[in-house]
């Protein structure tokens, strides 16, 4: 963190949140920000670019419990006029001087040690960076290469694990892989971002698809084999008599954590053809002839009582 960020920067103005909001607000609030100003979606356009980067910035310091109450306790002092400089017969208030003319880039350590002590060096800055990874890796993990620069210093690719079932929005944070100064190196904090998947969707440990099928399926049953993300494919069985929404469920082929694994959750969606041949037509005529008496429209507008 840059030290005049402590003075001249409104980090809950930035984010758009009050002083009074939990971390859980702030995480909450920053995640949609960054789902709206993500690179991807405002496609180069460097004013939008600029404003993602500083509620990242933002959110570096007030999503850290630690670094939010350094940065609180820093403006309080500052606002009430309790940081002095100079000799000790010459100390006066700077509570209405402009600090970005009093400290140089070298400053940041003196600044902490007049508020928390001599042994508040700080370490390098931390730095945060954003990837994306497609719906398979965040549910089996992944390994990603990430290349940092600093300036004065060559160029470092870091290998990052990233783990099984981490979900889109997920901030990972790598000790020490930071920016580097002569009390340490930061930490570096990496937002994933999942690559929407073509059939699946996720919800919590939940794996969700919709599952075409005829109509003859729905009525007779049927076996479908389906791509799964984890083990290729398995054979699910559609029993007799189904209506289009139906939701079933295979056990333990969701998302697994720490704890526990998720199920696959599957809504079937009777499709019928866009065209039908005689034949196809003639089956139709005759099942519609012999299942007349079925209605199933009848207690719908029985219960709407028009």
């Amino acid at each position: 963190m840059a030290n005049k960020d402590f003075y001249e920067k409104d980090y809950y103005k930035i984010l758009g949140v009050s002083k009074n909001e939990t971390q859980s607000e702030i995480k909450k609030h920053y995640r949609k920000l960054a789902r709206e100003l993500h690179p991807d979606k405002t496609k180069s356009d460097k004013k939008l670019e600029e404003k993602f980067k500083s509620i990242s910035e933002a959110y570096e310091i007030l999503g850290d419990d630690k670094k939010r109450k350094e940065y609180d306790d820093i403006q309080q002092q500052i606002k009430n006029g309790n940081i002095h400089f100079g000799p000790k017969s010459n100390q006066q208030s700077y509570q209405n001087t402009n600090y970005s003319d009093l400290f140089s880039n070298n400053d940041t350590d003196d600044i902490f040690s007049l508020l928390f002590g001599t042994n508040a060096k700080r370490k390098g800055v931390d730095l945060q960076t954003s990837i994306d990874i497609s719906f398979k890796d965040s549910i089996l993990g992944t390994e990603v290469t990430i290349k940092l620069s600093e300036k004065n210093s060559k160029d470092e690719s870091v290998k990052i694990k990233i783990p099984a079932g981490v979900k889109n929005g997920s901030r990972i944070k790598v000790k020490e892989k930071g920016g580097n100064n002569n009390n340490g190196r930061g930490d570096l904090y990496i937002l994933v971002n999942v690559t929407p998947h073509p059939i699946y969707s996720r919800v919590e440990n939940n794996i969700h698809m919709t599952l075409p099928i005829t109509y003859a399926e729905a009525a007779l049953g049927a076996d479908i084999y389906i791509p799964t993300i984890d083990s290729g494919d398995i054979k699910v069985r559609v029993n007799p008599i189904n209506t289009s929404g139906k939701v079933l469920r295979i056990r333990n082929r969701g998302v697994r954590d720490k704890f526990s694994q998720g199920d696959l959750i599957i809504t079937l969606l009777i499709v019928s053809p866009e065209k039908l041949d005689l034949k196809a037509k003639k089956a139709l005529e005759d099942y519609s002839k012999a299942t007349a008496s079925f209605n199933p429209r009848l207690q719908l507008f029985k219960d709407s009582k028009l």
